[in-house]
């Protein structure tokens, strides 16, 4: 049937709208035709193939960039071959699919047997949950990202009243599941450091172009196949405007106490990096840092009055439901390395209220009451400085990354080079799961044992 359908090109209704019904196995979806309601196919714009430097090497963009210069414009759902659904999220059904090769050679086999995850949004349906903002908002954001650790926007386009984009394929799921392999579903703490690591990055490198992602989690850290991170899922993000700037390391102190002393802003460049700018990162010459300089680019006057999250990651000003900005990222990077190393985020109770009341009146705890190494001891200051309830105190709120990458938790890595490191695992090509780009409902392990549902972000706009 997934045959026909990719020589009809054709998508069923029900199988888009699948958000809107509980979730199907993966051996359901394979059986379930595609075939019955045939798109009207827009044209996309060819300037939709933007050029990504960091994927100069990626076969699969290498094969996306192959196939539009043959067709001479940009891709459309035709040049597609679905393969099965592989997720759902709230505004959107993602599928495994690859690209069509027909009587078209690639240019060497990684292309032809490269994986991709298309996401396709029922814009009436969006529009009748009134979330047109959000998909809008992602879509924005998808085309502006080139960074190792965020998502590549391949291809776009509309087809009838669908929306589609085209994205990587993460076939090592998420980190949601992976530490669920591991005992009291704890993360070994060295594995912790280096994925709490590479989000700190992406997180640095979102912060610099304004936007606030405000929905950082396990079921949103994709693991790709050479084992590093993908962060996904941008429909709650905020965008804003952060102006760089570099400022003097005599204002730096303890990471403990982050913001006890005042910021001493050295220089400041005239223009800000904003989340709709067209002119992000031209080649320009730009001087050297001294090392008592440090750069910053943080959206601080960001702000926003949007109740919106998941529940056991939300700040305590969002809880309350005061303006936010900036500082909602940092308290949920707390709760995320948190939940890596003991298992369950520190706030949770029983129902979405009481895990609100416990944000803002609990005080944070840890499992035993001594670390049991220096490692832990960094990690728990760490968190302690991150999970400050009062936003103007909490590190990160007033540099950044700048002031997060000093803590002595992330001490022997380097940063700027972590990419070049080994994981702690190592995915591969192995077979894809069901549960990639965006999380479906159904969460067990492979071996049948239960485990805590993933939890579910909400929105509310004002």
């Amino acid at each position: 049937m997934l045959e026909t359908a990719a020589r009809d090109s054709e998508l069923s209704l029900e199988t888009v709208n699948s958000t809107q019904r509980s979730s199907m196995s993966s051996e359901s979806l394979c059986s379930t035709s595609f075939s019955r309601l045939s798109f009207d196919l827009i044209p996309a714009s060819p300037e939709s193939l933007s050029i990504k430097p960091h994927r100069s090497s990626d076969f699969a963009y290498s094969a996306i960039r192959s196939a539009t210069f043959r067709r001479k414009s940009a891709l459309t759902f035709r040049d597609f071959h679905l393969l099965r659904r592989i997720g759902a999220g709230d505004i959107g059904t993602v599928y495994l699919c690859r690209l069509r090769n027909g009587n078209e050679n690639f240019e060497n086999e990684e292309e032809k047997s490269c994986l991709y995850a298309m996401k396709v949004v029922d814009k009436d349906a969006v529009a009748l949950k009134k979330k047109v903002q959000r998909a809008e908002m992602e879509r924005k954001i998808l085309k502006m990202l080139d960074h190792p650790f965020l998502p590549t926007l391949y291809a776009e386009f509309e087809a009838s009243h669908f929306s589609c984009i085209v994205m990587e394929f993460c076939s090592g799921g998420d980190l949601h599941s992976l530490r669920h392999k591991y005992p009291n579903n704890r993360l070994p703490l060295s594995s912790a450091r280096f994925y709490a690591a590479e989000v700190l990055v992406a997180l640095e490198y979102l912060h610099m172009l304004g936007i606030i992602y405000r929905d950082l989690k396990p079921e949103n850290v994709l693991v790709r196949s050479d084992g590093h991170i993908m962060l996904s899922d941008f429909d709650l993000s905020l965008c804003s405007d952060a102006i760089p700037a570099v400022e003097s390391s005599d204002s730096l102190q303890d990471s403990a106490f982050p913001s006890t002393l005042p910021c001493t802003r050295t220089r400041s460049f005239s223009t800000p990096f904003t989340c709709f700018s067209n002119r992000l990162f031209r080649s320009r010459k730009v001087q050297t840092i001294q090392p008592n300089r440090l750069f910053v680019a943080e959206p601080v006057s960001a702000r926003s009055c949007s109740f919106v999250g998941t529940h056991e990651y939300v700040s305590p000003e969002v809880a309350a439901g005061n303006s936010h900005g900036n500082a909602v990222d940092w308290w949920s990077f707390g709760i995320f390395i948190y939940e890596l190393i003991y298992g369950r985020t520190p706030f949770a109770a029983p129902s979405n209220k009481a895990t609100l009341r416990s944000i803002l009146k609990k005080p944070l705890t840890f499992p035993t009451a001594t670390p049991s190494s220096t490692l832990e001891l960094h990690a728990r200051d760490l968190i302690s400085g991150l999970l400050n309830k009062d936003p103007a105190q909490r590190l990160g709120s007033k540099r950044g990354a700048a002031d997060v990458k000093k803590h002595p938790f992330f001490k022997g890595i380097n940063l700027a080079l972590i990419r070049m490191l080994t994981p702690p695992e190592v995915p591969g090509s192995r077979r894809p799961k069901t549960t990639s780009l965006y999380r479906g409902k159904d969460n067990h392990n492979s071996n049948g044992s239960s485990k805590r549902e993933p939890t579910t972000s909400f929105d509310i706009f004002f």
